[in-house]
């Protein structure tokens, strides 16, 4: 008898992952500063990607993407909930969290 779970409740390994994300609906505060989209001006209702390589990066509503020196997979990690499904596609990842 194994004492792994089942294969439909393992979580895949972090190098078979691209990424993980949350959504960030509040304006994001780093180091003192509202980050706004450099392209829109949007300051508010982000996705927060914490990428394989643990560099993080924001998208925007209007689907802008910026990379975010002043924040880490540390960050990340202290302030993202718990993993609650894989999605095989950005898109589908994207409709999950309601962009």
């Amino acid at each position: 008898m194994s004492d792994l779970p089942p294969p439909e409740l393992r979580v895949p390994p972090r190098q078979e992952v691209a990424g993980l994300m949350m959504r960030w609906v509040q304006p994001l505060v780093v180091d003192g500063e509202v980050r706004v989209c450099p392209e829109c001006g949007a300051y508010r209702d982000w996705i927060v990607f914490c990428m394989r390589d643990d560099s993080i990066c924001l998208r925007c509503r209007a689907g802008h993407e910026t990379k975010e020196s002043g924040l880490d997979a540390a960050w990340y990690n202290r302030n993202s909930g718990p993993v609650d499904r894989f999605h095989p596609t950005l898109e589908e990842g994207l409709r999950h969290l309601g962009h």
